[in-house]
């Protein structure tokens, strides 16, 4: 009897397996070759082993500290999206240093100890691979770390001598113009096209800005093969879209900080391209500013340009590309009236609005119209008469006026009258020394961590919709020579982030600086003026002098230094900050939601579903529905139609039907998550990867990658 039962218990556990085994095939080796996921940056994987019957089961399979977390100011982040190679997963730790993790159990293989790496916040690494046919192939890993871009070696992730200067390249040659400062990262990914990698970098984005040039290097030997000149220079096509002339003497930025795609079929690398600098004024740089605000189509070998389209024309609203195009294709009538696949490539922006162009020609799919705009400015400014807003597709609310207050914000009749008192409800509003409202705020909108697609041609897109005041102040000139004192020097450079009163912004995106000598010595402050940190950029162009005499006013000593003035200023106005408008129980002041993820259907334009993305449980708990929250990061989507994102402030992983935009599944993270998952495929699993660097909206750092996979 035993025997039988024993038997029976057998086939039972047989047949029980067997079924399991059956729901959860054994899948491919898949790699996640590049920063969202391809060179098309769709953020998309084929993978299909975890799907929506399923993704509910998912458990963590590995967890890797990669180490550097700030844990008592929480000031670091972890924006990388990891690439996986071959079984091996490559990313960047809290502290800004690669490394390289065996991707089915996180052990480490490698990690680097740069110390030269300039407080960047880094969203990735890239990988390339010699075309040789030798036995031992040339795999390198490239890795923006302050002003350098390395070349390391992809088993080791020791620097390849024979690169640049004894392996990395210094990206501040060949940018510098007279009066600049020494501000550039490559803190984004780079491109490869066969034997380049493509290059743009992260400048300041104060009047003292480098150039933003694009460039391209040999990939073996970092020599420089060519430069694009986004502030072009005589002779060259843009060149009287600016005044005074040389632009490139007077005017720096326009750089390429958001990253690119590639179409490597064609030979085409798509570009978006940052603001001119300064960003809120432009009279000492009259004109459109070609090639600022665009998204350029460049030839991959030579730098040429093939096309280019200008997104906003003298932009003085800091409405700059905020992530790389997606290249997809996408199916419209021709004129025919016939369906017809075209390659396009879609460009999010901060306003809320995507930009649909044919990949090779350049031709807009959608109408866009250039609508004309408010000219009242400030003395000195000249604004562009009309800007190009496209009639579709928007993914976000444009607009902001009382009849978009929240309804239980806690102050609601002071946040009335501030609102009616100011200029709004339009977008393209100049900035004056009235209070102005941006919807969306001035980081979107879409942002950072860029859209999904899949091959339906379907985009899916996080946003963030709170408004954002600020407004122009008269800044006190000071000649070269001149006598300055630290709060003189404070108000010049640090208040339009920090705020006059040294309080910062509310969402901690710029942290309060009153006694900032109880958290920091002396030391420390002058480092982080030094080099900068995250996402400040160095101040390492003022002088000893001048930073010491900021310490001291910041830590309120008693007699506070006078100093000489290093440079005159040629901008007579900055800013009153970055103000993410929230009320005083903390919650932002427009109604909800505040945070969306958006599905558009791109052949149409027309949106599919938008659902809010983030909650905050004690307004769930009160019964008002899910209002969404701040945002920061992408989405992945497979082709299983699931879309897992992070992105939120309450430190959330989610799952989403990509057909509906139903939850299926939802787990916490150790810190949020604010940066794209990756997935890949080991060993016949599927698993999916998150960074947790937190640090960003009053959250708390973290420095864990855990990685989900099915049981």
């Amino acid at each position: 009897m035993k025997q039988l039962l024993s038997a029976a218990l057998t086939l039972s556990m047989a047949g029980l397996l067997s079924g399991i085994q059956g729901q959860i095939e054994p899948v491919p080796d898949t790699n996640w070759a590049e920063y969202n996921g391809d060179g098309a940056r769709s953020h998309y994987s084929a993978l299909t082993q975890i799907n929506q019957q399923n993704v509910n089961q998912l458990r963590i399979a590995w967890t890797y500290a990669s180490g550097g977390a700030d844990t008592m100011q929480n000031r670091t982040q972890m924006q990388c999206n990891p690439i996986v190679i071959n079984g091996v997963l490559y990313g960047v730790s809290a502290s800004t240093q690669a490394f390289a993790l065996d991707a089915a159990t996180g052990k480490e293989r490698w990690k680097t100890a740069i110390r030269d790496n300039g407080g960047t916040t880094s969203r990735g690494v890239t990988y390339w691979r010699s075309e040789s046919r030798t036995d031992k192939p040339d795999e390198r890993i490239f890795f923006g770390a302050g002003k350098w871009l390395y070349a390391l070696d992809a088993h080791t992730g020791v620097p390849i001598e024979s690169f640049g200067e004894r392996g990395r390249i210094d990206l501040k040659k060949g940018l510098e113009r007279p009066g600049a400062d020494e501000y550039v990262v490559a803190n984004t990914p780079n491109t490869i096209y066969k034997n380049l990698i493509i290059v743009g970098v992260r400048v300041a984005e104060s009047e003292t800005a480098l150039l933003g040039d694009i460039r391209a290097y040999d990939a073996k030997t970092g020599r420089l093969v060519w430069t694009f000149h986004t502030i072009p220079q005589a002779g060259e096509y843009g060149y009287n879209t600016w005044s005074p002339k040389p632009a490139r003497k007077h005017s720096g930025g326009a750089n390429a900080w958001a990253g690119m795609a590639i179409d490597r079929q064609r030979g085409i690398v798509y570009i978006p391209t940052g603001s001119a600098a300064y960003d809120f004024y432009g009279g000492n740089r009259k004109g459109n500013n070609l090639f600022a605000n665009c998204l350029l189509a460049l030839d991959a070998s030579t730098g040429r340009r093939r096309w280019h389209y200008q997104l906003v024309h003298h932009d003085v609203w800091d409405r700059d590309p905020p992530a790389p195009p997606n290249l997809l294709t996408v199916v419209q009538n021709g004129p025919d009236g016939r369906p017809r696949r075209i390659d396009a490539v879609a460009q999010i922006t901060k306003q809320g609005y995507v930009f649909i162009f044919d990949r090779v020609t350049g031709q807009s799919l959608f109408p866009v119209h250039e609508e004309p705009v408010s000219q009242e400015v400030v003395p000195g400014e000249n604004v562009s008469a009309t800007q190009p807003i496209p009639v579709k597709p928007y993914f976000s609310r444009q607009g902001f006026t009382e009849n978009d207050l929240n309804p239980f914000a806690a102050n609601r009749d002071s946040l009335a009258a501030l609102i009616r008192a100011a200029r709004t409800g339009r977008v393209y509003i100049p900035l004056t020394d009235k209070m102005t409202i941006f919807f969306p705020g001035t980081d979107g909108g879409g942002q950072w961590g860029g859209a999904a697609t899949d091959p339906k041609g379907i985009l899916y897109v996080p946003a963030k919709e709170i408004p954002v005041y600020t407004s122009l102040v008269k800044r006190e000139s000071k000649a070269s020579g001149a006598a300055v004192t630290g709060a003189n020097l404070y108000n010049l450079h640090c208040a339009p982030c920090h705020g006059a009163d040294r309080r910062g912004n509310h969402d901690g995106s710029y942290p309060s600086l009153v006694a900032v000598d109880k958290r920091l010595t002396d030391g420390h402050i002058h480092q982080i003026l030094l080099k900068g940190r995250g996402m400040m950029p160095s101040f390492a162009h003022l002088s000893e002098a001048e930073r010491k005499a900021i310490i001291d006013f910041l830590v309120q000593k008693t007699v506070q230094t006078t100093v000489t003035a290093t440079r005159q200023t040629n901008v007579p106005y900055q800013h009153t900050g970055y103000n993410r408008w929230y009320d005083t129980n903390g919650y932002p002041v427009s109604k909800p939601p505040w945070g969306t993820l958006t599905a558009i259907d791109i052949n149409t334009g027309e949106r599919r579903w938008r659902v809010p993305l983030g909650e905050y449980p004690a307004l769930t708990k009160q019964g008002i529905p899910i209002t969404g929250t701040d945002n920061y990061g992408g989405p992945m989507v497979t082709a299983s139609n699931l879309v897992f994102i992070a992105a939120s402030r309450d430190e959330q992983f989610r799952a989403f039907d990509a057909q509906t935009g139903r939850q299926l599944w939802q787990t916490a993270l150790p810190a949020a998550g604010y940066a794209s998952a990756s997935t890949y495929a080991i060993n016949g699993k599927q698993y999916v990867v998150i960074a947790c660097g937190g640090g960003k909206l009053n959250t708390k750092s973290g420095d864990k990658y855990v990685a989900f996979a099915l049981p």
